[in-house]
């Protein structure tokens, strides 16, 4: 009676051991890469959020362009011929995707999106998105963000490229569209990923967001880069609008309202 009892005991504790390896397994997992160390405290809230939907998320705080912190381990990046890790315990950038079914990067910038966009590699951002593209795992970007690093802003003590450059990476941005990427805006991250991995259809708070326009000329480049499909414009009855844009207004199904300024 005991052996049969002890047999008994030892199938349901198999069983239940199995059941929490399959609960585990389930969990998706998402890579965050951020500027630098403080960059990820601006998604607080959309972290609390992955947590209650059960997503499991790490961080990779980047120490430069070509090294990186994940935990404890410093990951390097060498340029485009070779990769290394820099300690014996840390994966090189090219195998992180494996063990996540999602990559974030919350802010890109002009060097980094042309890299991604022109199949260079070189930096850990360039060659993370390079191997999740491989493995068809999805890339998520913000998309609205000024295109200049952070150490760039510190430095320069400027907020955004000049227009020449602001142009450059508006054409990048779509390139990486193009490329499959998803380019969302940055407090709608969370959402792209319940969808991508849970199947999940949020309804965002922003749609028919108003934006309000500042200047003389709504130009077909202002609109790529600041409305997303749904917004509403609120321009000045000044205001001109080229009809490039009038165009793009229509296809992104734009409410445009006109006021007396």
């Amino acid at each position: 009676m005991n052996l049969e009892l002890k047999a008994l005991v030892e199938t349901i504790v198999r069983d239940l051991l199995e059941k929490a390896k399959t609960i585990q397994k389930e969990r998706k997992k998402v890579l965050f890469i951020f500027c630098d160390s403080s960059a990820h405290e601006l998604f607080t809230d959309q972290f609390v959020q992955l947590n209650n939907e059960e997503i499991d998320y790490d961080f990779l705080f980047l120490d430069g362009e070509t090294s990186a912190w994940l935990g404890l381990h410093q990951i390097e990046s060498t340029g485009s011929t070779k990769v290394i890790a820099a300690d014996e315990f840390a994966p090189a950038p090219l195998e992180l995707p494996k063990e996540y079914d999602a990559v974030v990067i919350p802010e890109i910038d002009l060097d980094n999106a042309a890299r991604i966009a022109l199949g260079l590699k070189g930096s850990v951002k360039a060659e993370i998105v390079f191997s999740a593209l491989t493995l068809g795992k999805p890339v998520i970007i913000g998309e609205d963000v000024p295109g200049i690093k952070r150490s760039d802003r510190r430095t320069l003590k400027k907020l955004s490229l000049p227009p020449a450059y602001q142009k450059l990476f508006i054409q990048y941005k779509e390139d990486l569209k193009n490329m499959g990427i998803i380019l969302t805006k940055q407090e709608e991250i969370y959402e792209v990923i319940l969808e991508k991995l849970k199947d999940c259809q949020t309804v965002s708070s922003n749609v028919n967001k108003e934006k309000r326009f500042q200047g003389n000329v709504v130009t077909a480049d202002w609109v790529e880069y600041h409305l997303k499909e749904n917004d509403s414009l609120i321009v000045d009855k000044k205001v001109l609008i080229t009809p490039k844009a009038k165009d793009i207004l229509n296809e992104k199904k734009i409410d445009v309202k006109f006021v007396q300024g």
